[in-house]
C-alpha cells in the first residue's frame, strides 16, 4: 500500500532569502538564517539560498542584492523572504528595492511583519450584558 501524500516529501515553491548585516556577529547571522529556514519549513517553502549584504550601501547596488535580482528571473522562483522589512536597507533605498523585487513578479514575504499600530477597541460595540436569552423558548 502506498503512503499518504502527507507522508511523502514535497518540493514546495522556491524562495530566496536576503539579509542585510553590515556589522553583525556570527551568532546574529546564524539566528537570522535559522529564522528564515524555520519560516520556510513551516510554510512548506524551499529555501534556495540566502544572499547576505555586508556593506552599508546607500546608492550603488550591492553584489548580494544584484545576485538576488538575478535569481528572481529564474522560472520557478516564488518569492523572497526577509526577517523584517528593515533588511531591504536604509529608507533611501528600501522603497526602490521593494519595487524591484515585487516588479519581478515574485512575492515578498516577511518573517516579522511591519509594526503597524493596533487600532483601539471600538467602545460602541460593547457586549450586551442583559440577562435576556438570545433565543426564544420555542426554538
Amino acid at each position: 500500500m502506498e503512503p499518504l501524500t502527507e507522508h511523502r516529501p514535497v518540493n514546495g515553491p522556491i524562495v530566496y532569502g536576503f539579509l542585510r548585516l553590515p556589522k553583525s556577529a556570527a551568532a546574529r547571522q546564524a539566528a537570522l538564517t535559522g529564522a528564515l529556514a524555520e519560516y520556510c519549513r513551516s510554510h512548506e517553502l524551499v529555501l534556495g539560498a540566502i544572499f547576505i549584504e555586508r556593506c552599508n550601501t546607500t546608492s550603488a547596488p550591492s553584489a548580494a542584492f544584484t545576485g538576488l535580482l538575478d535569481v528572481l528571473d529564474l522560472p520557478e522562483v516564488y518569492g523572497v523572504v526577509l526577517p523584517a522589512a528593515s533588511h531591504l536597507g536604509l529608507k533611501s533605498i528600501a522603497a526602490e528595492r521593494r519595487r524591484q523585487i515585487t516588479g519581478s513578479g515574485v512575492r515578498l514575504m516577511l518573517v516579522r511583519g511591519s509594526k503597524t499600530p493596533r487600532r483601539p477597541p471600538d467602545r460602541s460595540r460593547r457586549r450586551n450584558t442583559s440577562s435576556a436569552p438570545a433565543l426564544d423558548a420555542e426554538t
